[in-house]
Parts: structure tokens; C-alpha cells; sequence
């Protein structure tokens, strides 16, 4: 059984801050026309840490199980170190989340990749993320599917994975601002969801907005202890996959974990 070691593991949480979406997008600043997207070719400059994404994806990805070769290059490729401010740069290739502000972090590469991986992305799908973070595993999904919406509450968070993700050149990535459990209506029915966030249960709306066939990877239990599920939509339901024991922070949101209000003072 897969699990996340300790409050380490935890990946970033990512939810609205009200039940209805503020409509705000934060889209490719090139204004890429609808059609011309494809999967991403990220080409990085030779850096410092190649040697640690190297390790990274040999010691804590490989080892413990993820063998899609897609996958794999994706992790190899890359540069997380972009995703975190520059005083973490050294710590970007190590076995756990990090701050990336707004009392957010970016998530482990070892559940990133795992999720990844349970999607089953051939480079044709539209895949739906619930909470862009950083936009670490937004480029990772950039590399293996056709199209990515993704959708973050906090807007410091946004913009600065979309300006991130400009200069790795990943147009295919949509970012919105709005409650992630209530998916994006508009732009669905999808061929994937994930979710890097645990729920109480399963969003009626990422069922809603799955294409029949299509997979849902979401962690799913109580606020201290998560399985991690793939769900994929058939014409008679859904068929539902334990991947392993999890620990995430809350998805809060209409259909979530309900936004806890402050105490007065």
C-alpha cells in the first residue's frame, strides 16, 4: 500500500474560499486559439539539478513502483526548483511538499508522478485539475495530455504558476479562479480529473463532468486518514480502485470539507 510519510506527504490543498466560482481566468498570456493546443514540449536549459531530478525519479519514484515511461521523462524533465522560491532551490528535489506562500505547498514527486501515472494519459485527453498549486503537476499533465484546466482559489497562487508555467512555454494550460469542486461545467465533459486534495467523498460534479470511460484520481476519507482512489465513469456507474493509504489536506468547497468560519473575537 502506497502511503505518504507522516505530515511530510501531505500535497498542497486547494479549494474556494466561497460556494460560487468568481469567474476570474488567468489564461496563457499568448492567447494560444482554441484547437492549436498539443501536448506540451518542454525544453529546459541545462541546469544544476539535473543530477537531482535524476535521483529524484530513480530513488523516489522508480523505486516505489511508477514504470510509465511518459511519466517518468515528465518527472526527469521538469524543473521543480521553478516551482518554489529561489531560497528553496536545494531542497526542490528532496523526498516531500514545500511552502510556495499563502499557506500552500507544492506536493511530494513521488504523488504527483503515482497520480499521474493512474490516469492513464495517452497525449489526447482533456484533463480537468482540481487545485493548480504552484503549477508543478499542472506541467507535468502538460507533457501528457492534449489540454489541462486547471482550477486554484487563492489568485497569488495562480498567477504565479501561470507566469511560471509561460516560461516553460506550457499552452495548453488553462488556470481558473473558483471553487474546485464544482469542476468547470464549461469546459467538460473531461477524459480525466485529479484532485491533489482529500474530500469527504466523491464531488457529484467530477462525476457529472467525467466522459463515460474517463478517470477520476482523488483522495477521498476523513481529515486524518485518505485512500487514494481511481474511479473511472462506465454506462452503468463507476468502478472505483483502492491505490493505496494517503494522507492530503482538505478540499474544501461546496462539495467538500465546508470552509470553517473564524472565531470572533
Amino acid at each position: 500500500m502506497h502511503s505518504e510519510r507522516k505530515a511530510r506527504g501531505l500535497p498542497r490543498g486547494q479549494a474556494s474560499e466561497s460556494d460560487t466560482d468568481t469567474s476570474l481566468h488567468v489564461e496563457d498570456s499568448r492567447g494560444k486559439a482554441a484547437g492549436s493546443f498539443k501536448p506540451a514540449s518542454i525544453k529546459v536549459k541545462k541546469d544544476i539539478y539535473e543530477r537531482a531530478r535524476a535521483r529524484m525519479v530513480e530513488t523516489q519514484i522508480m523505486e516505489r513502483g511508477v514504470s510509465s515511461k511518459e511519466v517518468l521523462n515528465a518527472m526527469l524533465t521538469v524543473p521543480r526548483h521553478l516551482f518554489v522560491a529561489e531560497a528553496l532551490y536545494s531542497q526542490a528535489y528532496n523526498d516531500y511538499p514545500l511552502p510556495i506562500g499563502e499557506k500552500q505547498s507544492i506536493s511530494q514527486p513521488y504523488m504527483v508522478a503515482l497520480m499521474t501515472e493512474a490516469l492513464g494519459l495517452s497525449g489526447s485527453e482533456r484533463v480537468l485539475e482540481i487545485g493548480a498549486g504552484s503549477g508543478y503537476q499542472s506541467a507535468v499533465l502538460s507533457m501528457l495530455a492534449y489540454k489541462v484546466y486547471a482550477v486554484e482559489r487563492i489568485h497569488a497562487i495562480a498567477a504565479m504558476a501561470r507566469k511560471t508555467l509561460d516560461g516553460l512555454h506550457c499552452s495548453n494550460v488553462i488556470i481558473r479562479i473558483g471553487d474546485g469542486t464544482l469542476g468547470w461545467r464549461e469546459e467538460g465533459p473531461f477524459d480525466a480529473i485529479i484532485s491533489a486534495a482529500a474530500s469527504p467523498q466523491v464531488p457529484s460534479a467530477c462525476i457529472e463532468q467525467l466522459k463515460p470511460g474517463g478517470r477520476l484520481v482523488i483522495p477521498i476519507g476523513t481529515e486524518e486518514s485518505q485512500e487514494l482512489l481511481r474511479i473511472t465513469k462506465t454506462a452503468n456507474g463507476t468502478v472505483s480502485e483502492v491505490l493505496g493509504g494517503c494522507r492530503f489536506v482538505k478540499l474544501i468547497g461546496r462539495h467538500g470539507w465546508q470552509q470553517p468560519r473564524e472565531i470572533p473575537r
